[in-house]
């Protein structure tokens, strides 16, 4: 097979026309060739860090949409799987990406449970990261996101890292607003990564300490353009990545939007392209072609360096889409899942409260950090209750794996009027997370998701939608057009609904988040990420 166009050799900054010879899967020959085709070819893009459970698709589903838009390879923690099913639900990623062209590589999930101060479905210790470390199959420790357990010499996270370093693979990192001494001793304990920055002095720092950072994108957490004025000095040691992408949103693009974006700014297009290209595959070691005679033939063809419109993708030497179609076949599977709660009632979500101030999160649109704030108490018949006209709304998190008390606290700036939206997608454990203007609605989505043993929801007084999500509570069994159009119709009822956040869902689902400050809500109780503390509710 011989493909023509526009050479862009991004190793060497050269962009020449010429054909890629292509036999058994590998790149022959790469030589100048005069023709008449004005399209280019380049390496094909690497989302840098990605939780593939978070687009509600399983692997196979996933590749088919990402290979649309230029995606050769992910990196992939299975870190959400892990926390419903253990080391078997990393298998389950591992076996169904193996049976489809993209290149998924998966790391061993290093925080699973997350913290001590919420229920999970499994544990992951320092042995099971042992075994995992020796399977080939793993190619990382994904992130430590448990930087307190790093900063003092915790014995089990200091084993964790130990045996990614016996094995020689990286170790990423996670650790938002890390600076000082304390990041210093972070990256010393051997984590290279952060995909967490989340302002310009944060990067550049990280950077400066032999950091590599990765520019984030995602479908709530968006730290582009604080970023990315970073990336023209330090092109060689950033990336880019997704993190968390939305099956709608997977839909519209992929790393190819943010190439797109860079060089709109005036970013020189090989920098830009190195990021997206080349620089994941020589950090993890990656068995991916970056367009060189002797690699494996995995390549794109766009339009143009500018819009980055993908025409062609392909990996070892097989077209797997063309012209917004994707060839990935589907892909029979086993539904596993761990869901063991029972219906609850109204007066469950009661809380018995005489307070005049409660402490709040507050949402912050875009941002996985939340701020602490105060609000008056609105009790009605003794029950703390949502203020509608404030929009202090009451959020609950119920336990998955077994049946216990909902725990209870307040949300501001999900600006819902009417219903509730509830989901058992809930960073990190997955347990359900719901909020709503009262009570009653808050019970019907809860049960909802319950009903259909995982899923994100919406209901009214009148109405209710949902998004089953049957594989461990978070993925579908459906195809990704699918579910990516029932996702949609549910994210504009839940802005019908009145929320203004760009992303209810994905903001709902990091209210449970409890390694990212500073006030968010476990299972277990309302939690405060400043001090790693369990905090009151109330206030006197």
């Amino acid at each position: 097979m011989i493909v023509q166009g526009k050479i862009v050799d991004i190793l060497n900054r050269n962009i020449y026309k010429g054909e890629v010879e292509v036999k058994n899967g590998k790149i022959i020959d790469i030589r100048k060739a005069n023709h008449s085709k004005e399209n280019f070819i380049l390496p094909g893009f690497v989302d840098a860090h990605i939780h593939i459970e978070s687009s509600m698709l399983v692997p196979s589903e996933f590749a088919k949409i990402a290979v649309v838009h230029g995606t050769v390879a992910t990196v992939s923690d299975p870190h959400e799987i892990a926390n419903v099913l253990g080391v078997k639900g990393v298998d389950f990623m591992i076996e169904n990406g193996k049976k489809v062209p993209l290149k998924f590589n998966f790391g061993a999930p290093s925080c699973v449970p997350a913290t001590s101060f919420e229920s999970a479905g499994s544990v992951i210790n320092s042995d099971d990261i042992k075994l995992m470390m020796e399977n080939p199959d793993i190619k990382y420790l994904a992130e430590m996101m448990n930087y307190p357990g790093v900063l003092f010499d915790d014995e089990e996270v200091l084993k964790k890292i130990q045996h990614a370093k016996n094995n020689n693979k990286s170790i990423d990192g996670h650790a938002p607003g890390l600076r000082g001494e304390d990041v210093t001793k972070y990256i010393a304990a051997g984590i290279s990564t952060d995909h967490e920055c989340f302002t310009y002095d944060e990067g550049l720092e990280k950077l400066q300490k032999g950091m590599k950072v990765i520019i984030r994108e995602g479908s709530a957490a968006k730290n582009f353009e604080v970023l990315i004025d970073l990336l023209p000095e330090h092109f060689e040691n950033m990336m880019f990545c997704s993190d968390d992408k939305h099956p709608d949103d997977l839909l519209l693009g992929h790393i190819n939007q943010l190439c797109e974006r860079a060089v709109s700014k005036g970013i020189e297009v090989f920098k830009v392209l190195k990021a997206a290209c080349i620089n994941p595959v020589k950090h993890y070691n990656l068995d991916v072609g970056l367009l060189q005679k002797g690699d494996d033939a995995d390549f794109i063809i766009i339009e143009d360096l500018e819009k980055f419109k993908v025409l062609e993708t392909y990996i070892n030497g097989e077209l797997v889409s063309k012209n917004g179609q994707s060839f990935v076949k589907n892909i029979e599977f086993e539904v596993l899942n761990n869901f063991n709660t029972e219906k609850k009632k109204v007066e469950d979500f009661r809380f018995e409260s005489t307070a005049k101030k409660i402490r709040v999160i507050e949402a912050l649109d875009g941002e996985l950090v939340t701020n602490q704030i105060e609000a008056n108490s609105l009790i009605i018949d003794g029950n703390l209750v949502s203020n509608v006209e404030k929009d202090v709304l009451k959020m609950t998190v119920v336990n998955r794996y077994k049946n216990a008390a909902p725990s209870i606290a307040f949300i501001k700036n999900f600006g819902l009027k009417e219903g509730a939206i509830a989901s058992s997608v809930g960073h990190d454990s997955h347990n359900i997370i719901a909020v709503g203007v009262s009570d009653e609605m808050i019970c019907k989505a809860v049960n909802l998701i319950t009903k259909n043993r995982g899923g994100v929801c919406a209901v009214t007084a009148s109405e209710e939608k949902i998004v089953p999500l049957p594989v461990a509570g978070i993925m579908s069994d459906k195809p990704a057009q699918e579910i990516g159009k029932m996702y949609a119709e549910l994210d504009a009822m839940a802005k019908q609904m009145g929320s203004e956040l760009s992303a209810p869902y994905m903001s709902l689902s990091f209210m449970a988040l409890l390694v990212i400050p500073s006030l968010k809500l476990s299972d277990k109780g309302l939690f405060d990420g400043n001090t790693f503390k369990f905090t009151s509710l109330e206030l006197k």
